[in-house]
């Protein structure tokens, strides 16, 4: 039976349609997608991602074990930042994405919540000594609040100052008389901030949010605008774009990949991979015509099927088909002309880089 998250009935009363996602019972639209997705482009929107899952990792040896399981280097994070990282298995293809936050004493780790269970029991397996953990996912709501007027909408309701908080940044503080972390990392292209608050304040925190967001017209916001939004933005999804079958430089996340740090899980299987070089590349694209691309749609060129459409929509800002997919490597630079096989048409696109939309 799916899990409800702290805000269930409220979503309930204010209309919202419910499906099953990850587990969990999540409103996937309110008004509507594109009136949502345009609120947070334009002003202020709200999401209930209380899905996502939060581990605490604590101890002597927490550093270490959190440095050989992921491909970043935790080493490198201060407390009060945020980082972007994986996992990946002794092959190179990803368990998931993630954000690793170091508190004073302690690091949380976020993960996808469709990889809860699987990420737990991995970490799990591979639990070095002086390393505690502490799965605290189903006592935590996280709420996102993004949008241009984000930083003016909390800050009338937080002693914080929001101007402090920097990308990838966070700070321990109160929002609306309620304990939280309040943190600047976002999946939507725009300013916005992630807010981590136990379960009793659920409700005290969101009625604050929508009573002090009046003036800026503040919507909540659905996972299906949420999926619009960083599609537009141009950020990955695990279980479309990245998932065990793709590893990190092929997803154009050699970023994040620190094969330099020393040793950790899957890094003699990417510095192969680096050193054959890659067969295929991780490409968005926009159509010249009308279209919408869609998940698993045929990509191809002169006839020929060079790859296939991980993520793909029309975007309610660019009021055009965009998406992200795999590719032959020869074919991936931006401004190939390439296709997209659509009813059985070839429907013509050019590769870009994303963002596609950029705030």
């Amino acid at each position: 039976m799916a899990k409800q998250t702290a805000l269930y009935q409220t979503h309930k009363s204010l209309g919202a349609k419910m499906v099953d996602f990850a587990g969990y019972k999540m409103p996937i639209q309110y008004s509507g997608i594109i009136g949502e997705h345009k609120r947070v482009r334009e002003s202020v929107g709200v999401f209930d991602v209380s899905h996502m899952g939060e581990f605490i990792i604590s101890g002597d040896g927490a550093e270490p074990f959190l440095n050989r399981m992921t491909i970043n280097d935790v080493t490198k994070v201060s407390p009060g930042q945020a980082q972007y990282t994986a996992m990946c298995y002794e092959d190179g293809g990803m368990i998931d994405d993630l954000l690793i936050y170091r508190y004073e004493h302690h690091f949380m780790m976020v993960v996808n919540a469709a990889n809860l269970e699987k990420d737990w029991n991995w970490l799990q397996e591979h639990l070095g000594e002086k390393v505690e953990m502490n799965n605290i996912s189903d006592s935590i709501t996280l709420l996102a609040v993004q949008g241009p007027n984000s930083r003016r909408l909390l800050q009338k309701l937080t002693d914080v100052d929001m101007t402090r908080i920097k990308f990838y940044r966070f700070i321990e503080g109160k929002i609306a008389d309620a304990p939280a972390t309040i943190a600047r990392t976002g999946y939507t292209g725009e300013l916005g901030f992630e807010l981590y608050l136990e379960n009793q304040f659920t409700e005290q925190v969101w009625d604050a949010i929508f009573e002090a967001g009046k003036e800026f017209r503040v919507l909540p916001v659905g996972l299906g605008a949420r999926d619009t939004l960083r599609l537009e933005a141009g950020l990955c999804l695990y279980g479309n774009d990245i998932d065990e079958s793709t590893n990190p430089l092929e997803a154009g996340l050699s970023w994040i990949t620190k094969l330099d740090k020393g040793d950790f899980i899957g890094r003699d299987a990417l510095v192969d991979i680096r050193k054959k070089g890659l067969t295929r590349k991780l490409a968005g694209f926009k159509l010249l015509e009308r279209g919408i691309p869609r998940h698993g749609y045929t990509i191809s060129k002169d006839g020929k099927n060079i790859g296939e459409v991980t993520s793909g929509n029309q975007s309610p800002v660019l009021n055009t088909g965009i998406g992200m997919g795999y590719v032959k490597k020869e074919f991936a630079d931006p401004g190939t002309d390439i296709n997209i096989m659509i009813r059985n048409r070839e429907v013509s696109a050019k590769v870009v880089k994303p963002p596609f939309h950029k705030s």
